[in-house]
């Protein structure tokens, strides 16, 4: 444990951003037990033009203007900064000469109204946490003298055409310049250790609260009585980027006696897929989260029918952990990031793979391996997900 200590949290996605966020839940984590100032990212020019006219570009205006206060108080020493100044929209620039020397102007910006929050907080000694923020984070170091500074990857930005062109470059240099290197995967952790010795695979939380079944109490939903049986299933949004559609169509075609049960949203890819003609394919349409784990539950076997690319490979999939809690026999396609999963979901590496490991989870499932998986789920806390953060802190000292 790391307590009393002063903690800056920045990254990518504000406080009141309206999905789920990796970094709010380590950065409430935190504050159990220090006091923590949770930074926003700054308001840049391209957004404010995207945006305008929108609650939260006005409340930013109101904040620049001084008509809102831009420090606000989450919680017992929990704080949530609202960065006053705006910087500028730079990623366009093609030439990095150029782009490096706005960068540091953007970040000199954005650390001056980090100084003045830290100030008025009377914050000293800090650790700075920096949730891939790779362009900001490049000079935060020398511009914030943290005590250390802690440098989280969880997505592989460089292969998003938005970080792509400087990150490919400046990522690297960021790690570089970290004490210590933090990951939710071994892919980007072996990333990671290529710039710095202090790279860690810490994992992931995953608050599994919701699914969680031990008293029998969730229903399965009424389309289910129309389904045969067996049914494998999925949550989650629909799209091509993520998910194999080829896949699907084999395992439907060739298991017509098996039911596909998909629910989410669709993206265009699979509205227009061959899927829709399979008479054992059901796509059951988006739910709201909390109906979710009635869903799972309708399920024989849950699966994560991924396709792998840059986007994928590294990602750390939180449904997977939500399937486990509940107890499914779960198949899902091998990655680097699925190895920590190996003894608890049956992993494949091909179509003729899918085939066979569903039916042998299928065969062998039974009351013991649930069992076993909602144990292993429940591991996968925040508390313990920022105790390894904590521990990989201390190695770096």
């Amino acid at each position: 444990m790391i307590t009393g200590q002063d903690i800056v949290v920045v990254g990518i996605q504000a406080w009141d951003i309206e999905i789920g966020s990796n970094c709010k839940n380590i950065a409430t984590e935190f504050a159990k037990h220090n006091r923590v100032l949770y930074v926003n990212p700054p308001l840049d020019r391209a957004t404010l033009r995207r945006e305008k006219g929108t609650e939260k570009i006005e409340k930013r205006l109101r904040i620049k203007s001084g008509e809102e206060t831009d420090l606000v108080q989450l919680g017992d020493n929990f704080w949530n900064l609202y960065p006053k100044s705006m910087t500028e929209s730079i990623n366009w620039i093609p030439f990095h000469g150029l782009f490096k020397i706005l960068n540091k102007r953007n970040a000199r910006i954005f650390s001056e109204d980090i100084r003045e929050a830290m100030k008025k907080l009377n914050f000293k000694n800090v650790l700075l946490f920096n949730d891939s923020s790779m362009f900001l984070g490049l000079h935060l170091k020398e511009f914030l003298s943290p005590q250390n500074y802690t440098y989280y990857m969880r997505d592989y930005l460089i292969k998003v055409p938005y970080w792509k062109r400087h990150g490919e470059r400046i990522e690297p240099r960021v790690i570089q310049k970290a004490d210590v290197v933090v990951n939710n995967s071994t892919l980007y952790a072996e990333y990671g250790s290529q710039f710095n010795p202090n790279s860690f695979m810490v994992g992931q939380g995953c608050d599994v609260s919701l699914f969680n079944d031990e008293n029998g109490f969730i229903q399965i939903p009424k389309e289910f009585e129309t389904i045969p049986k067996p049914v494998i299933g999925y949550v989650g949004y629909l799209t091509s980027m993520r998910l194999d559609i080829e896949l699907l169509e084999h395992m439907a075609k060739t298991k017509k006696d098996w039911s596909i049960v998909l629910v989410g949203p669709e993206d265009e890819d699979f509205r227009q897929s061959k899927l829709h003609e399979l008479d054992n394919v059901f796509f059951l349409g988006s739910k709201d989260a909390s109906e979710l784990p009635a869903y799972v539950k309708g399920f024989d076997i849950a699966m994560n029918p991924q396709v792998v690319n840059d986007w994928t490979i590294g990602n750390y999939p939180r449904k997977i952990d939500e399937y486990l809690a509940m107890g499914k026999p779960t198949l899902a396609t091998k990655t680097k990031a699925m190895e920590m999963f190996q003894e608890h979901v049956y992993l494949a590496t091909n179509k003729d793979e899918y085939i066979e490991l569903a039916e042998k989870a299928l065969e062998e499932n039974s009351k013991e391996l649930a069992q076993k998986r909602t144990a292993f789920a429940k591991s996968h806390t925040w508390e313990n997900n920022v105790r390894a953060i904590y521990d990989a802190i201390k190695k770096s000292a």
